[in-house]
């Protein structure tokens, strides 16, 4: 009883900031020696892409994504939110699909797709249950594009374990990640520019509502006409810079913890175009761009900021981007730049700006880990309990 009650287990962003720490530091150095060659890849019902892929987006990706609607949907709905003995039981289910991942080749199918589906299905349902009970109490009339999005994440996991449908999985994944991460920044940049600069950014249903429902609609880009999937990735692209201009980014980009988010915005809008490029012209080079836009620009740029807001805003520190904070946003701009930018402009040093890029993720979440781990292991420092 007494470990159930250690802080770790107080709130939600606690110990999947923690895992997402250690899994940004791991996962990416991993993947490097696998693609030199240095690492045997894990064996069995995957291919080492699909295992970077997957491990990415549903290792790391759920890690931070699951410590913040944990966080988030307890204090949109004001309950107490999951704690103790449950966030045990989905560190625990996370763990496993991990070991899954990563020793599961040679287990018994049933054994190996529980270690798959046990926690996304687990964390996905207590969500779901949250929003759902509580909604009435809900100051985000907005969320049901979670209630879509949520069960949607599984279908993606699933398609991205596949042969043929990997692809088609990917850009699920991508294009519900995009949709989250859409949501977020509405609602932390209005917030976070009337905080620092006392300035309003635009706002309005009209525009709003629209770039959601067409981001929720390319979640299927990979099953739509040609003719159809192009011109919404165009039209939301050319909403969300339009969107962009209204937003004061000669503002943003004068402060690094914001300029990141800005970037990452921006990042969003790019891989569209850039999707739209591979949908009609098929490009070799554009679909690893495209994805590493997406990963790179905007969950690393905008993950390592959002962690470092919360673990020091939900911990009772005052939200203050010291010298250390701005380090780590600055090292993964350099990973984006290595994965993203360079090997377009010198090829044959494909592999090591893979090692590169790696190297620069690991380091910005070792260095995150190291300063922040602490917090997440201790009581608030304010007196009040989570």
């Amino acid at each position: 009883m007494k470990f159930i009650a250690h802080p770790l287990w107080l709130v939600g962003f606690r110990p999947f900031f923690s895992l997402a720490c250690l899994a940004g530091l791991s996962l990416p150095l991993l993947w490097a020696l696998m693609f030199s060659g240095a690492l045997p890849a894990p064996a069995g019902r995957f291919t080492p892409v699909q295992w970077h892929a997957h491990e990415m987006f549903f290792g790391f990706g759920w890690a931070v994504m699951g410590g913040f609607l944990l966080t988030a949907s307890k204090n949109w709905v004001q309950i107490r939110g999951y704690h103790g003995a449950a966030l045990m039981w989905l560190a625990a289910a996370w763990l496993f699909e991990r070991i899954g991942m990563a020793w599961g080749g040679a287990w018994p199918a049933a054994l190996f797709w529980l270690s798959n589906t046990l926690f996304l299905g687990t964390i996905v349902a207590m969500l779901l249950w949250t929003l759902v009970r509580y909604r009435s109490r809900d100051s985000f009339r907005d969320n049901y594009f979670f209630l879509v999005a949520l069960p949607l994440f599984i279908a993606a996991k699933l398609l991205m374990l596949g042969g043929d449908s990997f692809q088609s999985g990917v850009t699920m994944a991508v294009g519900l990640f995009r949709v989250a991460f859409l949501v977020m920044l509405e609602r932390t940049l209005t917030q976070f520019m009337k905080g620092v600069f006392q300035a309003e950014i635009l706002r309005h249903p009209m525009l709003d509502g629209p770039i959601k429902l067409i981001a929720l609609s390319l979640v299927f880009v990979a099953w739509m006409p040609k003719a159809m999937s192009g011109a919404l990735l165009v039209v939301l692209a050319f909403l969300l810079v339009a969107r962009l201009v209204f937003w004061k980014p000669h503002l943003a980009l004068r402060r690094i913890e914001l300029a990141v988010m800005y970037l990452g915005y921006a990042a969003i809008a790019v891989q569209l175009l850039l999707e739209f490029v591979r949908l009609h012209w098929s490009p070799a080079w554009v679909g690893s761009v495209s994805v590493h836009v997406f990963t790179f620009g905007v969950m690393g740029l905008i993950i390592p900021a959002m962690l470092v807001r919360i673990s020091k805003g939900h911990t009772g520190r005052k939200v203050v981007f010291d010298a250390g904070d701005k380090l780590l946003l600055w090292i993964m701009i350099v990973a984006f730049v290595a994965r993203v930018v360079l090997p377009q402009l010198a090829p044959a040093a494909y592999t090591g700006w893979v090692h590169l890029a790696a190297l620069a993720w690991a380091a910005c979440f070792a260095i995150l880990g190291w300063r922040y781990i602490p917090f997440l292991l201790a009581p608030r420092v304010d007196g009040k309990e989570h």
